[in-house]
This record gives structure tokens, C-alpha cells and sequence, in this order.
């Protein structure tokens, strides 16, 4: 039986990542569930929060992401592979037609970038380190990270 080498390995990491984006465009929240590992978890200072425990957990938060920005769309930028980790250079670009947290809809365009490593597991993505500016995103969509009170 003939398996593939490193270098198809990687080539099957990048696909995947690639149908995690598409799923996360598409609004195909199966498609999404389906290339997160059961034991998915997200970390991520930026959100604010605490990690995401589950991959439920991740399309809900992309569920109410598209609350926020209906015409959202997610774009690869950079991928790169190495054993069992994907980096990405993700760049997002929606309009905010809804509430992000306290802040009321702005209706202004979001333009963003975010770096992400992904960790493969069984063909799924298994584990996920993710950053972003959120000082930056407040400011293009006109609010103040500051509390005005």
C-alpha cells in the first residue's frame, strides 16, 4: 500500500485550510464542522475571552460574526506548511451592519489582517493559535477603545 510523502503531507494541510475559509465564506457551517477535529481548541488573546474549548464553539463564533458583518469574507493571503502546523496570513474585509459587543453598527467597511497557526490532527484541524489587532478594527469602524464614561 503506497501512502503519501512529506511533501503531499503538506499539500494536504494547505487543501484543507483552503476549505476551512471557503466554509467559513460560504456560510456552510457542516462543511466547517466537518474539517474541525472533535478535539478542536482555539487560542487567542485577542478575542478578549477565554479560549474556544470545542469546534462548536468556533462556528458560533463565526455565526455571530456574520451577525456583525453580513458581507464578510475571509481571504488567504499567505499559507505555509511544516509538519503538522499551517501559518496563514488571513485578511478579512467586511461592513458592520451590526453590534460588536458594545459598539452599535457603524455601517463603515472593516479592512484587517490576522496571522493563525494551525495544528493538523487525523486530517482535521486540531488546535488553532490566532492574532489580531483589535485597537486598529475599532478605530476603521469609528469607535473608541476607550470607555467614554
Amino acid at each position: 500500500m503506497e501512502t503519501d510523502g512529506p511533501a503531499e503531507d503538506l499539500e494536504k494541510h494547505k487543501d484543507l485550510l483552503r476549505r476551512f475559509v471557503r466554509a467559513i465564506n460560504e456560510e456552510d457551517w457542516r462543511g466547517l464542522r466537518n474539517v474541525l477535529h472533535p478535539d478542536f481548541r482555539r487560542h487567542s488573546h485577542a478575542a478578549g475571552e477565554a479560549a474556544i474549548e470545542e469546534g462548536e464553539d468556533l462556528v458560533q463564533f463565526f455565526r455571530a460574526q456574520r451577525q456583525v458583518f453580513p458581507d464578510g469574507q475571509e481571504t488567504i493571503q499567505d499559507i505555509l506548511a511544516e509538519g503538522d502546523r499551517v501559518a496563514v496570513r488571513h485578511s478579512f474585509n467586511g461592513t458592520q451592519a451590526g453590534a460588536l459587543g458594545p459598539f452599535p453598527a457603524s455601517g463603515k467597511k472593516l479592512s484587517s489582517e490576522y496571522i493563525a497557526i494551525y495544528r493538523i490532527q487525523d486530517d482535521r484541524i486540531a488546535e488553532c493559535w490566532a492574532e489580531w489587532d483589535n485597537l486598529s478594527a475599532l478605530e476603521q469602524l469609528g469607535h473608541s477603545a476607550v470607555d467614554p464614561q
